[in-house]
């Protein structure tokens, strides 16, 4: 008879960590222990004004590298971009790829990477465990403290032709270093900072209440959770906080160590559908999505969000799971507000003819099969109406 286990078998997947102020100035190093000859730098025009990119490159050129920059980058990046950067990574003669940015630059340079080595389309790769040949060697180095890109499966583009964001997941687009640097986000603006820290909540929220979280995410998880509750509006308060920005990015990192290994749920599939067809910020619509989907989700999962509310100093004594979701619900819907979050779908122009669409690209979405609770056409529906 085979001997029964507690837990399921679970992969764990992470690139090479340096996380600390000013790690961003190991991108030369990184480059030379990857056998390096030219190097593509991916950013964009934002990155590039504020003096990352160029910290970055300097560092590459010490260390004896040559780079070629493409900076042609969207904030949702576009499947477009990706195959225009390929082309410009093959005709440079690029042999390691450098993403110096938040999500969208790190996501395009991911894409730019699947393509330059399996040489077809990018959208030919949608969905789980497409990518057969490995990419290039990657670094990277975020500047926001939310989407946790650097460190994922996962990589987020958006098709025009369809209206909607696609989700390629695998484990050949797991950067080789991330070089994890809190002083970048010192940069960001405070809505940007606002709606970057709630992605990383939502990952974090998500990968703990997943139906394929594992004791290893979970400890990753239940961190981010704290460590948000407190850095996140301490960062609000104060742009310059080092230690709060510090307290931040190590949440952004916990936050990505447990999606990308025990995935999303209905709040990012609802998104990602929101961010293709809108082309509406990541962050704010997650930030719109989650207390509702926490609502719908409570009884299936009630175990874990309530682990997921004392992570968030809810005190549980003498109540029952109604009154525990209630008061889950209005903590998530409190913390937006007091980082600045305010707007609904409405307000953001989603209109009500467009959510049966909306809610059919939700569904299609891999991040809604490890939704604890199963989600029917009217439930998504009735989800994205609440948000309105």
């Amino acid at each position: 008879m085979r001997e029964r286990v507690g837990h399921e078998l679970r992969k764990f997947v992470s690139p090479e960590l340096i996380f600390g102020v000013d790690a961003r100035l190991s991108a030369g190093r990184a480059c030379r222990n990857l056998g390096a000859r030219r190097v593509l730098v991916v950013t964009d025009v934002g990155v590039m004004a504020v003096g990352w990119a160029a910290d970055v490159i300097t560092s590459i050129e010490e260390a004896g590298f040559e780079c070629s920059i493409y900076s042609d980058v969207s904030c949702n990046p576009r499947a477009e971009e990706v195959m225009a950067g390929a082309e410009f990574y093959r005709t440079e003669g690029c042999d390691v790829i450098v993403a110096v940015g938040g999500g969208s630059v790190i996501d395009c340079a991911k894409g730019i990477g699947i393509v330059s080595s399996n040489r077809r389309h990018i959208l030919e790769f949608v969905g789980a465990d497409r990518v057969p040949a490995p990419m290039p060697p990657l670094v990277c180095v975020p500047t926001t403290g939310g989407t946790s890109a650097d460190l994922s499966q996962f990589a987020i583009f958006t098709d025009l032709h369809a209206r909607t964001k696609v989700t390629i997941v695998s484990k050949a687009v797991v950067p080789d270093v991330s070089l994890v640097d809190p002083r970048t986000l010192t940069t960001m603006d405070p809505y940007l900072t606002a709606c970057t820290g709630m992605d990383a909540l939502v990952h974090a929220i998500e990968a703990f209440a997943s139906n394929a979280h594992s004791p290893l995410t979970d400890v990753h998880a239940l961190e981010a959770i704290r460590l948000i509750r407190t850095s996140l509006p301490a960062c609000m308060r104060d742009s310059a906080d080092i230690e709060a920005r510090t307290g931040m990015m190590l949440a952004s990192l916990e936050a990505g160590l447990a999606f990308s290994n025990a995935s999303l749920g209905a709040v990012h599939a609802m998104a990602h559908s929101l961010g293709g067809a809108l082309d509406l910020p990541h962050g704010e619509c997650n930030s719109i999505l989650l207390a509702h989907v926490v609502a719908f989700n409570f009884p299936a999962a009630s175990e874990r969000y309530d682990r997921i509310g004392e992570a968030l100093g809810l005190d549980w004594r003498g109540l029952g799971v109604k009154e525990k979701a209630a008061r889950l619900v209005a903590a998530v819907d409190h913390l937006r507000a007091e980082v600045g979050i305010h707007a609904t779908l409405g307000q953001r122009g989603v209109r009500r003819v467009d959510i049966p669409d909306l809610t059919r690209k939700a569904l299609q979405d891999v991040c809604i099969v490890t939704n604890p609770r199963r989600a029917s056409q009217r439930d998504v529906e009735l989800v994205y109406e609440e948000a309105l």
